[in-house]
């Protein structure tokens, strides 16, 4: 999609109060109203200044449009970041899943019912509203568990009208056996309740950070096993680290380089724990030395291999 400049299409500037940007919006929508316009493309302009609207109006989708859209120019290709959403607490979210899509992203952000905030009768009670956030964490948090230290930054209007991040730290244990995609409930650390009701909860949705050896898969691990052309041709027994311990795992021989080993059970060590799956790879050594060059020149004259054999080459 491409990226609109919202604040361009309601005439405002960047650090508009959302006093101004409510403002601004009724001027233009007087004037390109379908119903009272004259204007040609009244349709398409009022359409255009809904979207922007319904953006800007709220503190949180703005937050996120003005994080999202600071190195973009209208009519530029969009795609956010991955993982540009991780660290942001959002209020109403529900279940669906994030989007790299304005519309979809908008859909989820304050999608729920907002409650606690003013204008209940006098002696009413509400339970507090919950909230949402995204957090990296590493992948030997999974292994080990952790306590983590984690900031989150929450839209909020300041008293000048203008929307500003504001920062909270937590401690949050992580559990053994955590999963991609999971959600962790922290009770009590959402938004305050309205006269003696409960606060809501914080739905922590966990994701693991990139790591320099294994590839997460659910709740398999994926990872490159180097061996050596007499280990693979052979077979051996060959040690695998995994965070805290020592794999022993048994390649097969006439392993080839390109095929997957799967080990029961020694993947992220959930209730059901996952798999790990070793991509070979056979590693030729050098022929760098007088000795390793007489090697394998033995083992041209000896074997007579041709890999190509099968190709008809």
């Amino acid at each position: 999609m491409q990226y609109k400049d919202y604040y361009q299409i309601l005439g405002v500037k960047r650090d508009a109060a959302q006093a101004d940007i409510k403002k601004a919006f009724r001027k233009l929508a007087r004037k390109f109203h379908p119903d009272v316009s004259k204007e040609i493309d009244a349709d398409a302009r009022m359409k255009e200044i809904n979207e922007a609207n319904a953006v800007l109006s709220d503190p949180e989708k703005r937050a996120a449009y003005d994080q999202l859209g600071q190195n973009y120019r209208p009519g530029e290709e969009f795609q956010p970041p991955p993982n540009w959403d991780a660290g942001f607490e959002f209020s109403g979210a529900n279940n669906a899943d994030f989007s790299d899509l304005f519309s979809q992203l908008f859909g989820r952000m304050g999608a729920g019912e907002r409650r606690g905030r003013g204008g209940e009768p006098r002696g009413f009670h509400s339970r507090g509203e919950d909230h949402h956030a995204k957090i990296m964490l590493d992948l030997e948090d999974a292994f080990l568990g952790a306590t983590r230290q984690i900031s989150l930054r929450t839209p909020h209007v300041d008293s000048q009208g203008r929307v500003e991040l504001i920062t909270r730290a937590l401690n949050v244990k992580i559990p053994k056996g955590v999963y991609e995609g999971q959600i962790m409930r922290l009770v009590g650390k959402g938004s305050p309740g309205a006269g003696e009701g409960k606060p809501g909860d914080l739905l922590l949705e966990l994701h693991f950070n990139p790591h320099p050896r294994f590839r997460v898969d659910g709740l398999d691990l994926h990872v490159k096993l180097p061996v050596t052309p007499w280990e693979a041709a052979l077979g051996a027994m060959v040690p695998v680290n995994v965070f805290d311990s020592e794999i022993r795992v048994r390649i097969p021989e006439g392993t080839q380089s390109g095929q997957q080993l799967r080990v029961r059970g020694k993947g992220i060590p959930s209730k059901t724990p996952g798999d790990l799956i070793l991509d070979i790879q056979v590693v030729l050594p050098s022929a760098a030395t007088p000795k390793a060059k007489e090697f394998y020149e033995s083992m041209a004259r000896e074997l007579a291999f041709n890999p190509r054999a099968a190709n008809g080459s």
